[in-house]
């Protein structure tokens, strides 16, 4: 008996001056850290704790909120897999109303949207464009109608009309990043311009737009910069415009660089195309219009398909490994709909918020306006970030969640980057960190580096 109580004491002693050693190492790196010119007008907050324990290894700045950029995704996550559960899924609805008369539909077909994020994803093999054209016109078919003689109906249901969250600048809106989310998404709301530059300063043509367009047009300011400048190119085309603007830069004598964009109306796009599918395919539409709705009340319809999403653990993979700031928001507003009913941003972040709350995390440790983290207005603590990643490890999806986190400097961990900051949350070694760095100066490849060495010690 006193042998195993000596050999306890012993074992707690040495991970104690082990705790001691990282903490004083860690403590002696930060110095250095803050000390460099990249920082001279940065706050860094910086929390370190015991991934067993619990306990404290190292804090700094660990109180105060920074904009956290996409690691702030983790938040979203790991509520929206606990509240929604690994396995749900979303649900789009194919329907029609009226009577179908010697193959002739007179009513109206609806497509009736929950949210789906992943809805023509290129992602899943489920999801792709053409396989869920292909499996709505089938059902058509089958169910007798070879031409409509009504209009095409984007039911939004339940969904706000505001797609995009507040906070969200005018440089991101209009990009792929930055695509808003309605009741019907398609190809995660991006489209691709392909584009052809010759030399420095000469001006930029548009080659193509993958898939199709409809009902957009776009001034192109582009000109050729410098050789190696990369994408400097910015679409500004906000939600439900069918007229924008694409300036900046892009490499010169490029005969297919590409640039991605989000489509202003989501239901939009997917109807028109919808519609020129169901001509390729033998079914006449032409007379039909697309009428968008965003209603509460469902319309009296005949349901002939559901079409269900991958389930939310693998939504969920490709939402942080990829950083997909759609999915964050369309999560928010899913959550906010199964919870009360209201598909909104506002009741969503309410959800999340109060979540956290309830697992004893700051209530003013969180301040968040969207669920992806791309607004510059959000704030959250670096101990929050990593008492929220500590929390995930105590959960059953626990492996689901760690195998989505991108590895990173041979480090699982999620990283955020938006103008002026860099983040990064994760495990590493016996550890659970998180690293908020605001308000640096120079490039972001050179702070990144710097940052590496610093989580190299929790190796």
């Amino acid at each position: 008996m006193k042998a195993g109580v000596l050999f306890i004491g012993s074992l707690l002693m040495i991970m104690f001056l082990q705790a001691q050693e990282i903490s004083k190492r860690l403590e002696e790196a930060m110095k250095i850290f803050e000390r460099d010119s990249q920082l001279k007008s940065a706050v860094t907050g910086f929390y370190v704790a015991d991934q067993k324990s619990g306990a404290v290894v190292f804090a700094k700045n660990a109180e105060m909120g920074l904009a956290a950029a996409s690691s702030q995704k983790v938040i979203t996550s790991i509520a929206s897999l606990d509240l929604l559960g690994i396995d749900y899924r979303f649900k789009t609805d194919l329907a029609y109303n009226g009577s179908i008369e010697n193959g002739t539909l007179r009513g109206n077909i609806y497509l009736i949207g929950n949210g789906d994020p992943t809805l023509g994803s290129w992602r899943y093999d489920n999801t792709k464009e053409q396989v869920i054209l292909n499996k709505w016109i089938a059902t058509i078919k089958q169910a007798g109608i070879r031409k409509l003689n009504g209009n095409i109906i984007c039911l939004n249901n339940h969904f706000e009309t505001q797609t995009i969250p507040r906070g969200w600048v005018w440089d991101d809106i209009g990009n792929y990043y930055g695509a808003g989310v309605s009741g019907l998404n398609w190809r995660e709301n991006q489209y691709d311009l392909v584009l052809k530059s010759g030399r420095r300063g000469d001006s930029v043509a548009i080659i193509s737009t993958v898939p199709k367009l409809y009902n957009i047009s776009l001034t192109n300011e582009l000109t050729a910069g410098t050789t190696g400048s990369g994408d400097n190119a910015y679409i500004y085309l906000p939600p439900y415009a069918d007229k924008g603007f694409i300036r900046g830069t892009i490499p010169p004598n490029e005969n297919a660089f590409t640039v991605s964009g989000s489509f202003p109306d989501p239901p939009f796009q997917l109807a028109s195309l919808f519609k020129d599918e169901m001509k390729r395919q033998g079914l006449e539409a032409n007379s039909s219009k697309i009428i968008n709705k965003y209603e509460d009340t469902m319309p009296s319809v005949t349901n002939i398909l559901t079409h269900l999403s991958p389930s939310l653990d693998t939504i969920n993979y490709w939402f942080l490994k990829k950083s997909i700031n759609l999915y964050g928001e369309a999560l928010v507003k899913t959550l906010g709909y199964e919870k009360t009913n209201q598909a909104t941003t506002e009741a969503g972040l309410n959800i999340i918020t109060n979540f956290w709350k309830n697992k004893n995390i700051e209530p003013t440790s969180i301040h968040i306006i969207d669920g992806s983290g791309l607004s510059p207005q959000n704030r959250i603590t670096a101990e929050t970030l990593a008492r929220v990643m500590q929390y995930a490890r105590s959960r059953p999806w626990f492996n689901s969640f760690y195998n989505a986190l991108p590895e990173i400097n041979g480090i699982k961990m999620k990283s955020g980057t938006i103008g002026g900051v860099r983040s990064f949350t994760g495990y590493s070694g016996k550890f659970t960190f998180a690293i908020i760095v605001n308000n640096y100066n120079g490039s972001a490849s050179d702070i990144t580096s710097k940052i590496y060495r610093l989580l190299d010690l929790l190796k």
